[in-house]
């Protein structure tokens, strides 16, 4: 026994001994670094920069950083230009800045730095203190990918196949797209399976797609796992349908915060496809999804709390959510709303509501609304009594097939 102690007791000692001696060697490198960077050499001055705004063996200061980045930077240093620039985009230690963040980007990309020049083509593709230029942006775009850099080759891509600055080209940006995939671009590498998923530009093919896919997914890519999540939940895009599949892929990303994988997951939950069936479940995912603004979760979490599943029965919560999913453009949303302004469930009653949502669905060819709006105006509810009207709409919803909607229009019609 007091073997196995002297044995712990050493192992502690060297165990000890050996992260003093890494603090000492952290230490130490830091001090050699710092010595370099006084004398003025610029790669020095940007590790040091580095080490100060990620905390990396010295206590974190952005103030600090920005002190070394500018010794460098003032240099014509690229990369620290390019750091300068990123530290005033995002107000580190500077005061928010975006004409000097796009002052730095260019002198970096002048020089011909080619992470410098994509972000330069951002802000103009996106107005970033610079008159928006498409063009300008397509510009820079080039000259990194020019230089085999992966960012640049997928942003002019994505460029080619918007036309966006450029004419439309779905082979330029099939082409582009291939050149940064290749290079391991997650981004690419996704961009480049819905090219093969839609089949523009290339023949269309599900086994290209979730080819590229998965190798975007597999680097924890979350556009790439939701959209393998959606092939696998749908049997009707010519792959295989596996639940399981499905909501393992919508996990990975819903986890990341995507809210279309969060909807996706949320529905498998709701239904007990791929999942146990849980509504405490689905009603989380659907709620960390509506709250990113997703009109499907929207409506589905209203329907959770209009029927009590899986949160408590609560028709007030149910008209909010319906009624954002409803100003969103879902239907369904939308003749929820209106009925429950026509009964007063959640919301006050009022007629003239329920006539302007169920007026929006009927438009659409739903027969429901289209009968409810009949009867409104047969009975002058929320809206000028109008037989006429009246007669109107339930005429399209019997030409919908509602036998009440032909019977109706019967008896108006023989007035």
């Amino acid at each position: 026994m007091q073997s196995v102690k002297k044995t712990i007791t050493y192992g502690l000692l060297a165990l000890g001994l050996s992260f003093t001696m890494m603090l000492s060697a952290e230490a130490e490198s830091f001090t050699s670094i710092k010595k370099v960077a006084e004398l003025g050499e610029a790669k020095a001055q940007v590790t040091l920069g580095d080490m100060y705004s990620d905390g990396e063996h010295v206590p974190q200061s952005y103030t600090e950083a920005i002190k070394w980045y500018r010794k460098a930077a003032d240099q014509g240093y690229a990369e620290a230009q390019l750091n300068l620039g990123y530290m005033y985009e995002e107000g580190h230690g500077v005061r928010q800045d975006d004409t000097k963040a796009v002052e730095w980007y260019r002198k970096a990309a002048d020089q011909g730095y080619a992470t410098a020049q994509v972000w330069l083509g951002l802000a103009y593709r996106n107005g970033q203190s610079v008159t928006q230029n498409e063009a300008k942006a397509v510009e820079w775009y080039q000259k990194a990918a020019n230089q085999n850099d992966a960012e640049g080759q997928t942003k002019l891509g994505g460029m080619y196949k918007a036309g966006t600055g450029v004419p439309q080209s779905y082979t330029e940006a099939i082409k582009w797209y291939r050149k940064a995939a290749d290079q391991g671009s997650a981004s690419a590498q996704s961009s480049l399976g819905t090219m093969y998923l839609e089949g523009t530009g290339v023949p269309q093919s599900y086994t290209e797609a979730i080819k590229w896919y998965r190798k975007a997914a597999d680097q924890g890519y979350a556009s790439a796992q939701g959209w393998l999540g959606l092939i696998y939940h749908f049997d009707d895009n010519g792959a295989p349908q596996d639940y399981a599949k499905a909501a393992k892929w919508y996990r990975k990303a819903a986890e990341q915060g995507d809210e279309l994988s969060q909807s996706g997951l949320g529905s498998l939950y709701l239904k007990g496809t791929g999942v146990p069936q849980s509504y405490d479940v689905a009603a989380k995912w659907f709620r960390l999804a509506a709250e990113q603004g997703n009109m499907l979760s929207q409506h589905n979490l209203g329907h959770l709390y209009s029927n009590g599943y899986g949160v408590p029965k609560d028709y007030t919560e149910a008209a909010k959510w319906f009624r954002l999913a409803a100003e969103q453009g879902a239907s369904e949303s939308q003749l929820a709303l209106a009925d429950m302004y026509y009964h007063g469930a959640g919301v006050r009653q009022n007629y003239t509501e329920a006539a302007k949502w169920y007026l929006k669905v009927a438009k659409q060819g739903n027969v429901k609304a289209q009968l409810s709006l009949g009867y409104m105006y047969k009975e002058g509810q929320g809206v000028r009594r109008n037989e006429a009207a009246a007669k109107e709409w339930y005429g399209k919803s019997c030409d919908n097939g509602s036998q009440d909607g032909c019977d109706e229009y019967k008896i108006l019609n023989q007035k």
